[in-house]
């Protein structure tokens, strides 16, 4: 706080967290101490950086004002972020019951014999404020609650709980191979059919040989070529099973 005669005034610099392409304001107070009207003015090496309001006016006895200083958006940042831009509070005692009406820049001349404080405030440039932390995992939608440890390593008995429901309460995995033990089951059915029907006509083939044999006889060349076509049928597609 810089404390002068007539007015204390807070802070004693202005700060301003800089952004490119943002305007940005900060606040000074004026605090009259005294039993006087007191008459204040605000000016700057920069005016048409920076809008001041109120740039002019009273502060009462006893009471306080406050002072809005708005920097204009900047497309550029300064070197190192330095700022040499500078401000001067004049303040003068008044009559009583002025108003900011009756503020003459006569009244800050100090050729013209008037008494008048004065307070330089340099410009500050800070860093901006931080973004919000992100949202944890542990509280991202759809995703499990994860137990906490606590400094002796141990969880504790409601964090194991709540660990041991999630743990419960999640579904199992769907077993994806049941089409394929289906399809495995079924071929498997196939082969074993297909090595009946073909021990079926080995023993049809023994017997007629067998009956050829008794009666002298031999078996027809055409069915003896019919059931060969047919086993290497067979022969083949058990291959392919």
């Amino acid at each position: 706080m810089s404390t002068g005669e007539l007015l204390s005034i807070e802070p004693q610099e202005l700060q301003f967290p800089f952004e490119l392409r943002k305007q940005i304001s900060c606040s000074l107070q004026l605090s009259n101490k005294s039993d006087n009207y007191v008459a204040f003015k605000v000016k700057t090496t920069n005016p048409k950086k920076y809008c001041v309001r109120p740039n002019t006016g009273v502060v009462l006895p006893r009471s306080t004002c406050d002072v809005i200083v708005t920097m204009q958006a900047q497309k550029e940042a300064p070197a190192d972020m330095q700022c040499k831009d500078k401000f001067l509070l004049q303040s003068v005692v008044t009559s009583p019951g002025a108003t900011a009406k009756d503020i003459t820049p006569e009244m800050f001349n100090k050729e013209a014999g008037h008494n008048v404080e004065e307070c330089k405030l340099r410009v500050v440039y800070v860093a901006p404020p931080r973004p919000p932390s992100p949202v944890r995992e542990g509280s991202e939608e759809g995703s499990s609650p994860r137990a906490s440890v606590s400094d002796n390593g141990n969880l504790s008995a409601s964090e194991f709980s709540a660990a041991s429901r999630a743990f419960v309460e999640r579904p199992e995995p769907q077993d994806n191979s049941t089409e394929a033990r289906a399809l495995i089951s079924k071929l498997t059915e196939e082969k074993n059919s297909v090595i009946q029907h073909n021990n079926k006509l080995q023993q049809e083939l023994d017997l007629l040989r067998r009956q050829a044999n008794r009666s002298g006889m031999g078996i027809p060349i055409m069915y003896i070529v019919i059931v060969g076509l047919v086993g290497i049928i067979l022969g083949y597609l058990l291959k392919k099973i």
